[in-house]
């Protein structure tokens, strides 16, 4: 990409940009598709293939711990992923290198299928892989843009969800008619191929990339100046501030970028909730739906695995509304849209689509057998949640960072996601063995995610008053 002219505003999208969201958007394929399945997979193969009414809670709950570990090391991985990148090998190698081992993943879980100790080693492999790509792949999207079209950046971070959901659409559908009519094999093969293929696009534009090179382990980076300045808290002068402290040692751009990465965090400890309610529709809600009507029109019925599908479809639909019509709304009549406003919106939304499958799992102890849009209309508000936070905490991880941690910053806003899943595979697992949250079943579980979601935006409430902002962005570059 040739050099812009100082001060020249370009409305051209970056040449590498179709190739970096093709192969997202047949990764996530891969990914949603064996992930549409699993829980019921779980429980119908290996936890409870019987059917005994006397294992049901035991049985869901086992699959909910395992999909929800397995999630957990998905989005754990994209630290060492990021750390990768941004030090030592640069993201292009890191995505390419990766992805290649990945669709090896998907093969063993295809082999496996009948073997729950090779299986799971399948889905450790799938796991690490998928979050060692991760993080790279939204940095790298930003890594395409400079000063002299920054401004399209927004939307193209809103197009690339959309693209990448649109593979998750069409892979929450067809995956679970695979999974029906041919089989675990071909069900958890078919998202090997398609990783395959997201493999092999990504090469394919490999003469197009800017490829920032990584900077090494330097000696001034977050974490040595977070050591550094947590020594001088017990040890500095009377009377002297801690950060002036540090600054005897450290550069004034390297204590600015420690700040930055600080305010980012401040915001994003408040995603593991959020991520806990919301990827339970990838288990939880998946095995509720399996109890209730799924018929959608006349004879026409819905897989309890394909349900999740309208997540991506609602999301498709919703972000050009959200990004050409809500926003500009609100700006227009005064409120600005700030990310901080977002991500408080979307955990109050997430909230109300929640409480919906709450009640809809009341009305199933109740001895009802309620519609499959009662759960539709949960998922409609868990999209439109996740529009709030989801994008707005991707863009935000790459403006609100410097230039060295823009790979570590999107792996720490995953690592939310990461602790949101590893906390609800715990209660899980806790409910399996008996445990203290066994107490919470049916409809009082729900409400348990609930109510802890309501403290945690109080909270939030009072926090990102005091949050300040501060935008990095890559200056003018060329390919590497």
């Amino acid at each position: 990409m040739a050099v812009a002219q100082q001060g020249k505003i370009k409305s051209k999208l970056p040449r590498a940009i179709p190739y970096i969201i093709g192969n997202e958007a047949a990764e996530r394929f891969s990914f949603y598709g064996m992930q549409s399945i699993l829980s019921v997979f779980l429980v119908t193969h290996f936890y409870n293939p019987a059917a005994n009414p006397a294992l049901v809670t035991e049985s869901e709950a086992r699959a909910n711990e395992l999909v929800h570990l397995f999630a957990s090391l998905a989005y754990f991985t994209p630290l060492i992923g990021g750390i990768m990148a941004d030090w030592f090998f640069g993201k292009y190698k890191v995505i390419l290198t990766v992805s290649i081992v990945y669709t090896f993943g998907h093969l063993v879980l295809a082999m496996f299928s009948e073997n729950l100790n090779m299986f799971t080693v399948g889905l450790v492999i799938v796991a690490c892989c998928a979050g060692a790509v991760k993080s790279c792949v939204s940095a790298n999207v930003g890594d395409q843009f400079d000063k002299s079209n920054e401004h399209l950046l927004s939307k193209i971070y809103g197009w690339f969800y959309f693209t990448i959901n649109t593979g998750s659409l069409l892979a929450t559908y067809i995956i679970p008619i695979i999974y029906r009519d041919y089989g675990p094999e071909w069900a958890f093969g078919v998202p090997g191929i398609l990783m395959f293929i997201a493999t092999v696009v990504f090469w394919l534009g490999r003469k197009k990339y800017v490829k920032v090179p990584p900077t090494g382990i330097k000696r001034q980076n977050f974490v040595t100046i977070s050591a550094f300045a947590i020594q001088k808290a017990f040890s500095r002068k009377p009377g002297q501030k801690v950060w002036d402290a540090v600054a005897e040692k450290f550069t004034p751009q390297s204590i600015d970028g420690t700040k930055a990465v600080y305010r980012v965090l401040k915001v994003f400890a408040f995603t593991p909730i959020f991520w806990a309610l919301w990827y339970q529709c990838l288990s939880e809600w998946v095995l509720q739906a399996t109890k209730l009507d799924l018929t959608l029109f006349g004879d026409t019925k819905l897989e309890a695995s394909q349900v999740s599908f309208v997540n991506p479809l609602f999301l498709v639909t919703m972000i050009p509304v959200f990004t050409y019509g809500i926003y500009p709304f609100f700006k227009k009549i005064g409120i600005n849209p700030t990310p901080l406003r977002k991500i408080g919106a979307g955990l109050v939304v997430v909230g109300i689509g929640y409480s919906i499958v709450a009640m809809l799992e009341s009305r199933l102890e109740s001895g009802d057998q309620p519609s499959i849009w009662w759960q539709i209309l949960a998922y409609w508000m868990l999209s439109a949640s996740e529009i709030l936070v989801s994008i707005t905490c991707l863009e935000y991880a790459y403006t609100q960072s410097p230039p060295s941690m823009k790979s570590t910053m999107s792996a720490l806003y995953l690592l939310g996601i990461s602790l949101g899943n590893y906390f609800v595979s715990l209660v899980n697992g806790n409910i399996a063995n008996k445990g203290f949250f066994s107490q919470f079943t049916g409809s009082a579980y729900y409400w348990l995610f609930v109510k802890i979601l309501a403290a945690f935006i109080i909270l939030y409430l009072l926090v990102s008053k005091s949050i300040k902002e501060k935008s990095y962005v890559l200056s003018e570059s060329e390919p590497g």
